[in-house]
């Protein structure tokens, strides 16, 4: 099955609630086959929608099925995807295992430590190390072997490394490896990409297929990718204001800040396409999302769009 853009998407499931709101009109039903009829894709991913609704019909209650659509417990990005076999997983799985793997990756459900959207978390390890763990973030924790280790499946951490063990410290990903020398500094994955900040001191990094280690110290950043490290550069200001639950935005495309909020927010928050683009700069907070999106019109072109508590995007505004 071919994927579909964010934006067929975004209508078709906006028509979906549309109709299944009870209040739909002759002239809603008659402006959705103008829709339809539109563009091939509108068909499609109409087509697409409707079977996992009906799917969706069998395992639930009728408003829990409208709230599932709503609250994006089927998720845009994810639907982008979905084939006849994750269907039939959605489908047999009763919706649960389904809905996990499309909010992250199930190999994260088998950490050690995890946090879902909008958690935070500190750990205080063996050897006094703090770790505070951001939102949707996977970690192992060894102490066993000749190093304390941790493996960073996804999201970020902050360490501060503690000094009541002789072993090394370090931190692996799937990109590289990481030891600090006596240090405070952040870890995050981002797609199939490392990226280090260090905050104190220094860290030792290299990919895993270097053999030398390059030291990144305070105030400086590096990605691993693509099988090596990429060019040393500048950190950028307030990388550890999550810790806090800000968002620091210095000319921060749009699209990046409407999902950086949308791992705090209980529900679905769009964008459109047309506004991914877009620079902001400011500070926002995570826990509070709404007070944040005010924060946009008086800076953008963008109006906030609300449909209920649970389905909200940023659209254009009206000229």
């Amino acid at each position: 099955m071919n994927p579909v853009s964010a934006r067929a998407l975004d209508e078709a499931i906006a028509w979906q609630l549309r109709l299944d709101s009870g209040d739909a009109t002759e002239q809603d039903h008659q402006d959705i086959q103008r829709w339809l009829a539109a563009h091939p894709e509108h068909a499609r991913v109409w087509q697409q929608l409707g079977g996992i609704d009906r799917h969706l019909s069998a395992a639930a209650h009728p408003s829990a099925r409208r709230a599932l659509l709503r609250s994006g417990g089927v998720r845009r990005r994810s639907l982008h995807r979905i084939t006849g076999s994750a269907l039939a997983l959605l489908l047999a799985s009763g919706l649960g295992l389904g809905l996990l793997a499309q909010q992250r990756p199930l190999g994260d459900y088998l950490a050690d430590e995890r946090t879902g959207s909008g958690e935070h978390r500190e750990l205080r390890l063996a050897d006094q190390t703090r770790v505070q763990l951001n939102s949707r973030t996977a970690l192992d924790v060894d102490f066993e072997g000749p190093e304390r280790r941790l493996y960073l499946r996804g999201g970020e951490i902050l360490v501060e490394t503690g000094h009541d063990d002789p072993r090394p410290f370090v931190v692996e990903t799937d990109q590289g490896r990481l030891q600090p020398l006596g240090t405070r500094f952040l870890v995050s994955r981002e797609g199939d990409a490392t990226r280090l900040v260090v905050l104190e001191s220094a860290v030792a990094a290299r990919s895993h297929y270097e053999s030398a280690d390059r030291v990144i110290r305070a105030g400086e950043q590096v990605w691993i990718a693509d099988q090596r490290l990429g060019p040393t550069r500048s950190a950028p200001v307030g990388s550890d204001a999550w810790s806090r639950g800000l968002l620091v935005a210095d000319e921060m495309p749009l699209g990046q800040l409407v999902d950086r909020l949308g791992e705090y927010r209980q529900g679905y928050l769009g964008l459109d396409p047309d506004l991914a683009t877009l620079r902001i700069s400011g500070v926002f907070p995570l826990h509070d999302s709404d007070k944040a999106l005010a924060a946009l019109p008086p800076s953008l072109p963008v109006r906030i769009e609300r449909f209920s508590d649970w389905w909200v995007r940023v659209v254009p505004a009206k000229d």
